[in-house]
């Protein structure tokens, strides 16, 4: 096997780089802020991780079937799991026992490759069971529209998305890099694009929004149009920029900055490591795409997956992804354990993948990256253990209420803990609520993003770090 070494930056012009971050900087100086001293309000992780993986376990999950079984089975009809590895102290689902995909030939050489059941990697999960949009509220937001809303954007009519958060919290890293030369890679978006909304100072750093799962087919060249088209292009956008008041020029400016951004971009784009279903057998960081994908699979989430690792190579920050679809009122019964299959496949292979990769900054993937699992809320049966059509729903209950978010990654300070407690019989929070605002700026807080503008009434928290 070859072994390539890829460059984790690019060298790109030095002054147009700083042309934009200085556009972008101007924007941001121009808005109003909240002031709050820098110095509060951080987590004893801060800077602690290069990357985050955020997936969405779309269409509303119930959660307690999984990441907080220890509850009565009106909550939890599926059962916990048993033959649990010791130092797991939250309630695993019997559905994380799942694992038809480590069964006949294939599935011992993934056995090989180190893949294991969900529920044998649990004391290596952290868990926070009361994860709440609003704690202060009367009851649970169960709508599809503003429940959503609020996990993109920490409100129900959030202006700026949780991944738009990141790249301008990292404006200042980026911004050091483009003095030094380097190209790093923003945040991306592979699912919905609310996470990515931002306007005013904000719009400068909107995350891309992707589909496909891959860069197969990009062909951006350099030479892509003849020098006439260009100088066209180039001259409608001064003049655009030159008719607007001096006051708004800078939005334009950025445009422009980031067109010419897009021919640096064009390298890495083009390069064969971010084509992921290519089936190379080529060593990147220790783990070739062919692997990559025996091990995650080529769902439409494992492509996502693999497509945010190669990322991560390149410098991005984050990664936003969707899995799944469990909005199931009906027939949840019969349809859920087989939703599972693919859910746990791509977290056993993460956990293989993150252990084998090997950072281009030193050390691990697993070191340097942080894994979280949300949705928009929790599911419920109304106080059965499924609704009349053998599905479950959502409204203003404590099941609709509480989204118990797993958490993985070199940075947790108390694997296999659980951060608050739910009482068996209904539900009733016996520890700490945490907003789902208070995760992003925890999450902002981790990778070192400046988050002083975003939530100032939710603190980030410690617990899971210490």
């Amino acid at each position: 096997m070859t072994v390539r070494k890829h460059r984790r930056t690019t060298k790109i012009g030095r002054r147009a780089l700083i042309r934009g971050a200085a556009a972008g900087s101007l924007i941001a100086a121009a808005a109003p802020h909240i002031w709050i001293p820098r110095g509060i309000a951080q987590t004893a992780a801060r800077d602690t991780v290069k990357h985050i993986l955020y997936i969405r376990l779309s269409g509303g999950f119930r959660f307690p079937v999984a990441f907080n079984a220890g509850v009565g089975d009106q909550f939890n009809p599926f059962g916990r799991a048993t033959g649990l590895p010791s130092g797991t102290d939250w309630g695993v689902g019997q559905l994380l026992m799942r694992a038809p995909y480590l069964e006949g030939d294939q599935g011992q050489a993934l056995r090989d490759m180190g893949m294991r059941p969900v529920h044998e990697l649990a004391n290596r999960i952290t868990v926070v069971p009361c994860v709440d949009h609003e704690p202060d509220a009367p009851g649970a937001d169960g709508n599809h529209g503003t429940g959503l809303e609020r996990y993109y954007t920490g409100y129900a009519d959030g202006g700026v998305g949780f991944f738009t958060m990141i790249n301008y919290g990292l404006r200042e890293k980026v911004a050091q890099a483009a003095a030094e030369e380097r190209l790093l890679l923003p945040a991306f978006v592979l699912g919905g694009a609310g996470m990515g909304r931002g306007v005013g100072p904000y719009a400068a750093h909107r995350p891309p929004v992707l589909s496909g799962s891959g860069f197969d087919a990009f062909g951006l060249q350099d030479d892509g149009f003849p020098t006439w088209a260009e100088a066209m292009v180039r001259h409608v956008d001064e003049r655009y920029r030159d008719r607007q008041h001096p006051a708004v020029r800078s939005p334009v400016q950025v445009y422009m900055e980031t067109r010419k951004a897009t021919e640096a971009y064009s390298e890495i784009f083009n390069s064969e490591t971010l084509k992921v279903a290519n089936g190379s057998n080529e060593a990147v960081d220790g783990i070739s795409n062919a692997e990559l994908e025996t091990l995650i699979g080529d769902s439409r989430a494992g492509r996502d997956i693999r497509l945010a690792l190669r990322l991560f190579h390149f410098g991005s920050p984050a990664v936003y992804l969707d899995q799944g679809g469990y909005d199931m009122h009906s027939n949840e019964e019969d349809n859920l354990p087989g939703q599972f299959d693919d859910l746990n496949r791509l977290i056993s292979g993460l956990f293989v993948a993150l252990d084998r990769m090997q950072h281009p900054s030193g050390g691990t993937y697993w070191d340097n990256t942080l894994v979280a699992f949300g949705s928009e809320f929790s599911r419920t049966a109304r106080g059965s253990r499924f609704n009349s059509a053998r599905g479950s729903d959502h409204n203003s209950d404590r099941s609709t209420r509480w989204m118990s978010m797993p958490f993985f990654g070199g940075a947790i300070g108390r694997p296999g803990a659980r951060i608050g407690e739910t009482r068996s019989g209904d539900l009733e929070a016996m520890g700490r609520v945490f907003s789902y605002r208070s995760v992003m700026k925890t999450m902002l807080d981790a990778l070192g993003a400046d988050h002083t503008e975003f939530f100032p009434a939710d603190p980030p928290f410690n617990e899971l770090f210490v």
